[in-house]
């Protein structure tokens, strides 16, 4: 009886990832992501491709992996995860470590014209607070980003 409890214990710790569907997304795919984002607004303007990234149902929200578009003076002009967040300014915003990671977004963008920050985050899928590691491609007066969430 002990042997099958130990043993269904186990069984549970394996199966409940599995049953819960939870996809940890690499950063290979979130820099193909990106790169996916950046080739959509070159080719369908900026409008257009705001919108996409906006649409909660579009092809730019694919479990934790969605589109951040941030302007350079830290507007928020897109979020596919949370769209109260448009229109936004965010320099003065912190992670729960303290870090204004907008700045260091801003940054990056101006200075290497693309890279990753780390900061913690609101994971959509799990809506933890989690490790989140995001990169960022500089695209005229604005940065595209997403990210991939670490437990």
């Amino acid at each position: 009886m002990k042997r099958r409890t130990i043993f269904a214990f186990c069984l549970s710790l394996v199966a409940v990832p599995t049953l819960a569907g939870e996809h940890r997304a690499t950063k290979d795919e979130a820099v193909a992501f990106v790169n996916r984002a950046v080739a959509h607004l070159k080719v369908n303007g900026a409008a257009k491709a705001l919108a996409d990234f906006n649409d909660p149902k579009g092809k730019f929200i694919d479990g934790e992996l969605y589109v951040v578009v941030v302007d350079l003076q830290g507007n928020v002009l897109a979020n596919g995860a949370n769209h109260k967040l448009v229109g936004k300014n965010l320099l003065q915003i912190r992670d729960l470590d303290g870090k204004y990671f907008v700045r260091e977004q801003i940054e990056i963008a101006n200075t290497k014209g693309a890279g990753w920050v780390e900061f913690r985050w609101n994971n959509p899928v799990t809506s933890k607070m989690e490790l989140r590691q995001f990169y960022l491609v500089r695209n005229e007066n604005y940065f595209v980003g997403s990210g991939v969430f670490k437990p």
